[in-house]
């Protein structure tokens, strides 16, 4: 264990080192900040800090997701593109133990962005709507009266934070199958925006296999409020499900990069 340490720390510096990391928290953090600020001068402080936050939650972990799965298609695709792969595999750790510390690595990257999401949407709001805010004003997103709103959030959170493990193992994948960090990148973005923004369409059709698709069972906040998009489907039904695809995509991750020939 003590030598795959420095391996989980290099890999940690070749993310935290490259500037887009750092203007993708920036873009996470300012546009927090810009819909709370528009919030406060066009609708005023007449809401509640919670709504706002998990406003602004529900929309910016898409980009959580999106800027996770750059990282994550680029993380083995990039060494081969530029060819330090090689540097890589002539030392003195196993294969498994190189991907491993990259996948940890990438992990550990969507932990901490999701914890920063939800840390300054929680901050910034209390100060623009939480201090001095009346009493009266209750929040209006967690449906049944009384429920705490705090708990409320980390379910959702919690939730997400499944899906986006899920989602960037599929990326991850992807980076190993694949070469080039462009396409793996490109191919990544296209299942999850492409395919996510029809999904509800193929939801509606009358088939049973479509109960099995990995795309139906991606967006578990889904029961929070009791409306599954297939009639049915619950949330231990879905879990099973992604842990299967996940199993999947692990397995012909490590296959792949075991297997592959770096000559070239």
């Amino acid at each position: 264990m003590g030598n795959f340490l420095p391996l989980i720390q290099n890999e940690n510096m070749k993310i935290y080192r490259r500037p887009r990391t750092w203007v993708m928290t920036g873009i996470l953090v300012l546009l927090v900040l810009a819909i709370s600020i528009l919030w406060v001068i066009f609708g005023g402080r007449d809401a509640s800090m919670w709504d706002v936050a998990f406003m602004e939650s529900s929309i910016l972990f898409l980009l959580v997701t999106i800027f996770t799965v750059v990282i994550a298609a680029g993380g083995v695709a990039e060494e081969f593109t530029s060819g330090t792969i090689k540097l890589l595999l002539i030392r003195p750790w196993s294969r498994s133990k190189i991907l491993l510390s990259k996948y940890i690595s990438i992990m550990i990257f969507a932990l901490l962005l999701a914890i920063v999401l939800f840390a300054v949407t929680i901050f910034v709001n209390w100060i623009c709507f939480g201090i001095n805010a009346s009493p009266d004003i209750k929040p209006t997103f967690v449906g049944d009266e009384g429920t705490n709103p705090f708990s409320y959030m980390l379910k959702y959170y919690g939730l997400t934070l499944i899906s986006l493990v899920v989602t960037v193992t599929l990326a991850f994948m992807l980076s190993t199958v694949f070469r080039s960090s462009g396409l793996a990148i490109g191919m990544a973005l296209f299942l999850l925006l492409g395919v996510n923004s029809f999904i509800g369409l193929v939801a509606m059709l009358d088939y049973k296999w479509i109960d099995y698709l990995l795309f139906i069972h991606l967006n578990l906040t889904q029961y929070l409020d009791g409306n599954p998009m297939r009639e049915g489907m619950t949330l231990g039904f879905s879990l099973v499900v992604l842990g299967v695809y996940y199993a999947l995509f692990i397995a012909i991750t490590w296959y792949t990069f075991k297997k592959r020939d770096v000559a070239a």
